[in-house]
């Protein structure tokens, strides 16, 4: 093992450790445990790339710089909360502005230039905004209150999204790390294959199924592709299946792991924290409208299977029944002592710490040979790199947006936003709802999923809860909304992730996965029209009902979709579809 990998591997369990220590360490002030929390972020994003000597001069003036500046917000939380974020002297200046630097460059180094972009235009609003004639404008606000308010107080970029970060997120994300370094993995793959390779469209099938349990924990679309379509696009072509059609189903598939229970990336969280609705209230929430997701896809894969006489995986090729039980214990006992302890009343973060225990603990058990203490050594490394890098990824990106959820709140823009939204409507729910669907389709396209959900629901949000709508509906709504981007073109990354790994063009793989991801469109619709299929822990059989009529509609609207019938028989089969699902 090289010097340099045995460095990464120890920084990754440092972040692994600080992470678990914050759960059961009591309360540990918020300028302390977020500054650390950066500072613990900034080398993997600026160092553990490779760059060319020119650029890694620059990247280490950028770590030393980025964490002195985290350990002095740390070191002085005390003095700093005396300021209620009011900077004093020129130094504090510069740390201000180093750290928003910092923050910028973070996000575009792990997720391109967009979301810095907005973040700095809000910047600029947030400080020559008062130029602006009219609505928009603002009072003004004196720069070291405003840029002091986003960096030495819990206004900015230590504000309640960074907070969600350090406490929650991160501890999934090791959760998620460790349980995919060992033989879960493979697990999730063979309980796939074993259930649904017999069917017709059996390869596709398995993409589904995977991609659901993979996404379940992952939350990452792009994550998904790559490592399932690793299995699934393979088998597919090899069984005959169209490349547009094989990429289309893993594409889409892998986007269903962002809405899926129990992590839906990082997004489960972070509605936490800005609905104060707790945890299993969400997942139970969420769990029905992702169900009715990947079921729109099944039987879009069932209508294309017939269209294109796809066959059942060869009998040979199917994992053994052993294997398949074996497996499915290194994915089944964490995930059970996870949701036993949530259920005992034993907080998320609490309940990820003792499954993570169990989960390290099966890494050293291999099926072929028993306990392997050398191949569990190398599977705890990969943890440890996997975790510290997903953990970087995610922080980048958080604390990039609470740059402009800060600036939203300082100037009141949101406010106006907000105002702007219900005044287009006409205060009617449907436009506002279509209104607010475009902008998360639109802020989707540039920013990833989590920031454009934050983005979007801090805008939109409050309009729709005035118009009536209950704050978990609008949640939830806003957030399948921001995944539009995933498969709708121009952007959509998981079609051109699947397309390439199929050499296809990524135009007609777009074109498919929106025939077979049309739940992600008329969904979140649907749970507005139909409140009941969000209230499974208080109106169960209503639920159910509501289940089974919008699951009727999208089996309509898939086939009018896919089929090969006469324009009119399809045009009818959607009109009929939508009143079924919207009456």
């Amino acid at each position: 093992m090289k010097q340099s990998q045995k460095m990464w591997i120890i920084f990754g369990l440092i972040s692994i450790i600080f992470h678990i220590f914050l759960i059961f360490s009591g309360l540990v002030p918020n300028l302390v445990s977020r500054p650390l929390h950066m500072a613990l972020i900034i080398p993997w994003v600026f160092l553990y790339k490779k760059q060319n000597p020119f650029e890694n001069i620059m990247n280490y003036i950028f770590v030393i710089l980025g964490i002195s500046c985290c350990l002095w917000i740390s070191f002085n939380h005390d003095l700093l909360s005396d300021q209620y974020g009011f900077l004093e002297g020129n130094i504090q200046v510069f740390i201000s502005l180093t750290l928003l630097l910092i923050v910028l460059e973070m996000a575009r180094r792990s997720v391109g230039w967009p979301l810095p972009i907005m973040s700095f235009l809000s910047l600029l609003y947030g400080i020559f905004g008062y130029l602006i004639p009219g609505e928009f404008g603002h009072p003004g606000i004196p720069i070291n209150s405003f840029l002091g308010t986003l960096t030495i107080a819990e206004g900015g970029i230590w504000g309640t999204l960074t907070g969600v970060s350090v406490s929650i997120v991160a501890i999934f994300v090791i959760f998620g790390s460790f349980l995919n370094s060992g033989e879960a993995g493979s697990g999730f793959m063979n309980i796939a294959t074993a259930f649904a390779g017999r069917l017709r469209g059996g390869a596709a099938k398995v993409s589904v199924i995977s991609s659901a349990l993979f996404g379940s924990i992952s939350g990452s679309a792009s994550a998904n592709v790559a490592s399932t379509g690793m299995v699934t696009l393979p088998a597919m072509i090899k069984l005959g299946y169209p490349k547009r059609l094989a990429a289309s189903v893993e594409a889409v598939a892998s986007s269903g792991g962002q809405i899926m229970p129990p992590l839906m990336g990082a997004g489960a969280f972070v509605m936490v924290e800005l609905t104060g609705v707790p945890y299993n209230q969400i997942i139970i929430a969420a769990l029905l409208p992702a169900v009715l997701f990947f079921f729109a896809v099944w039987v879009g894969i069932d209508f294309y299977s017939k269209k294109y006489d796809l066959k059942p995986i060869d009998k040979k090729d199917l994992p053994n029944n052993i294997v398949v039980l074996l497996t499915s214990f290194f994915f089944f006992v964490p995930f059970s002592i996870l949701l036993a302890f949530m259920y005992i009343g034993f907080t998320p973060q609490y309940s990820a710490a003792v499954s993570i225990l169990a989960s390290f603990l099966l890494l050293f058990f291999n099926i072929d040979n028993g306990i392997d203490f050398k191949i569990g050594l190398n599977r705890f490394f990969n943890a440890c790199l996997s975790s510290g890098n997903q953990i970087s990824l995610i922080g980048s990106i958080i604390l990039c947006a609470s740059i402009i959820i800060g600036v939203l709140s300082i100037t009141g823009l949101g406010v106006k936003l907000t105002s702007l939204i219900i005044s287009l409507s006409g205060n009617h729910i449907w436009p506002a709802l279509l209104l607010t669907g475009l902008a998360c389709l639109i802020l989707g396209m540039e920013v990833p999923t989590t920031a454009a959900y934050v983005i979007c629901v801090s805008v939109a949000g409050p309009a729709l809860v005035d118009m009536g709508l209950e704050l978990l509906q609008v949640h939830l709504f806003i957030f399948w909304f921001a995944l539009l981007s995933t498969i709708t073109p121009p952007v959509c990354g998981t079609v051109f992730i699947a397309a390439g790994m199929v050499s296809e063009n990524w135009l007609k793989v777009s074109i498919t996965s929106m025939s077979l991801g049309i739940g992600l469109y008329f969904i979140p619709l649907a749970m507005i029209a139909n409140k009941s299929i969000i209230d499974l822990n208080t109106t169960f059989v209503f639920s159910i009902l509501a289940f089974i009529k919008i699951a009727f509609g999208l089996t309509i609207l898939s086939y009018s979709i896919i089929s090969k019938n006469n324009v009119i028989l399809r045009l009818s089969g959607f009109s009929l579809s939508l009143f079924i699902m919207f009456i």
